[in-house]
């Protein structure tokens, strides 16, 4: 396994923005609002010829334990503990500030390696703050700017004692794992690419998203899985903002996890933080194979969630529903009962959508809606061959005929399967215009109750075949 670095340091000196150089990509979320960041987030990162786990973590900040400032450092300091080094950041244009000493003082104490990064140091403006930074007795400081990718060279000499580094084997070997995992990418149509390595492998883990609105207990039920405080948890609304992957096994499948921000409702989300974070869950939801929504037992289906599962069905995926804090339930049958009309009502989309109910906090559930997961994975992967499709073409055609329009009924020939995750299916028909949509919803409940393909969209497009007839016609016009 590589070395660990993690980036440490008061809010707002550019920790996040090192972290994105680092990794090559715009993972970590950028503000200049202080505090972005909260939780850990790890990333592999490649600097010339070295290879490491970088580690982004919340600003440091002199605050009581049981408030959201400490419960983040708390995070911050369990990063330091796994780290084999530690990059200590400054800003170099406001200077050493009384923060900063402080937590240099506690970073001495530590066994770990530190590199003291002089960050925003371009230019004249950051000389100062420069040479003041010699002051926290952390060694010589390297005048950086993550911004502008200047002092990389000082860097890669300062972690190439601690960090491994790649021979030219393993950096080919690494360009073809890099190349094997272009799955993750979408096609023309918007689609995950099909992949034929087994899921749940070391090599190929099932990518599971949670999301929900805010507080309704997402981190909180990481947390369970994992068996540790990885995500920051509490009362507050809100507090997840990046999406976090871990990684986890569950029996013998490997899964990696995406934690996500609550997505609250367009008209409320104002602040551009928050617009950020909700586009970051989004994005997770778009390259997840499966998405688990967790829904508040105490205030389930409100508007929002079907909102969100709409969204889930619009982008393909697989979808399993998770009631949350169903140990504070009183009720239970009249709650299990309301969950169930919804079912029946609105979820026409992913209908037959595995529902569970669950307590994150006290583990209550986990397993259920595990096999829950894998079983929407299945039926998302579903693939029925033509000759079956064509036989239950006939029967559903036969039970009801498509309707007729102008006196001429709409013919259906054909039928096939292009696609899986999730599965498409295409008919050839003589009109397909004047199809009316609720022959296109008896058909694709038709598809799902015959082939049982539950808890994930079903695509159902048409393509008018060619007429016969129609270069006869065009020679004798000729």
């Amino acid at each position: 396994m590589g070395a660990k670095v993690a980036i440490i340091g008061r809010p707002n000196v550019g920790k996040s923005t090192l972290f994105n150089r680092l990794v090559g990509k715009r993972l970590a979320l950028v503000d200049d609002t202080p505090g972005v960041t909260r939780d850990r987030r790890p990333g592999e990162a490649r600097l010339g010829d070295l290879k490491f786990t970088i580690v982004d973590t919340a600003g440091l900040e002199d605050a009581d334990d049981a408030s959201l400032e400490g419960r983040m450092r708390r995070q911050t300091e369990e990063a330091i503990a796994e780290a084999d080094v530690v990059l200590f950041v400054i800003d170099a244009r406001a200077g050493v500030t009384p923060l900063d000493a402080h937590f240099a003082s506690v970073a001495r104490k530590t066994t770990t390696p530190v590199v003291l990064l002089a960050n925003k140091a371009e230019g004249r403006a950051g000389m100062p703050g420069l040479y003041e930074s010699y002051s926290l007795g952390l060694g010589d400081p390297i005048a950086f700017s993550a911004e502008h990718g200047e002092g990389l060279a000082d860097l890669y000499d300062a972690l190439k004692p601690h960090v491994d580094r790649v021979s030219d084997e393993e950096e080919l070997e690494l360009a073809k794992a890099d190349e094997a995992r272009t799955g993750i990418e979408l096609d023309e149509d918007g689609e995950l690419l099909e992949e034929e390595e087994p899921v749940g492998t070391k090599e190929r883990p099932l990518r599971v998203a949670i999301v929900g609105r805010p507080n309704a207990g997402k981190s909180t039920l990481i947390n369970t899985l994992l068996g540790e405080d990885r995500m920051l948890t509490g009362p507050e609304a809100g507090i997840t903002r990046d999406s976090i992957s871990v990684d986890w096994q569950w029996r013998e499948h490997h899964i990696k996890l995406f934690d996500t921000a609550g997505i609250r409702r367009k008209a409320r989300v104002q602040e551009k933080l928050e617009k950020l974070s909700v586009a970051d869950a989004l994005r997770a939801i778009k390259f997840a194979e499966v998405v688990i929504i967790t829904l508040d037992a105490l205030v389930s289906f409100e508007k929002q969630d079907l909102q969100i599962i709409d969204l889930i069905g619009r982008e393909g995926r697989a979808l399993v529903i998770a009631v949350n804090k169903w140990d504070l339930v009183e009720d239970r049958e009249a709650a299990w009962a309301k969950i169930r009309d919804a079912n029946e009502r609105y979820f026409n989309q992913v209908r037959g959508v595995q529902i569970c109910t669950l307590s994150g906090i006290q583990g209550q559930g986990i397993d259920r809606m595990m096999e829950s997961v894998f079983t929407a994975y299945e039926a998302w992967n579903s693939r029925v061959s033509t000759s079956r499709l064509n036989r239950w073409l006939e029967r559903a055609t036969a039970s009801h005929a498509p309707p007729a329009v102008a006196g001429r009924r709409v013919r259906l020939r054909y039928m096939t399967q292009p696609k899986t995750r999730p599965p498409h299916f295409i008919a050839f028909c003589s009109r397909p215009e004047q199809l009316p949509e609720s022959y296109t919803r008896y058909l694709v409940n038709n598809l799902r109750e015959t082939f049982n393909i539950h808890g994930t969209p079903i695509r159902l497009s048409y393509r008018k075949g060619e007429n016969p007839y129609a270069v006869k016609k065009k020679r004798k016009i000729q």
